[in-house]
């Protein structure tokens, strides 16, 4: 999914009529604090198949 200048350009000029230039700093802080929050969840879940893992090496040997 390749987006140019021009589409870009075009979902912030919708996303200016449908909420107002008011509005849109507090979507953008909470889109953040969202994938923010999933990013952690992701790498904690990563960490966790990880170390279950190491966990089943060590019980081989």
């Amino acid at each position: 999914m390749n987006l140019g200048f021009g589409e870009i350009a075009l979902i912030v000029f919708v996303a200016l009529l449908l909420f107002g230039p008011k509005k849109l700093p507090e979507l953008g802080k909470a889109a953040g604090k969202t994938l923010r929050e999933f990013k952690l969840a992701t790498k904690g879940m990563m960490e966790d198949d990880e170390d279950d893992k190491t966990q089943k090496t060590q019980k081989q040997v």
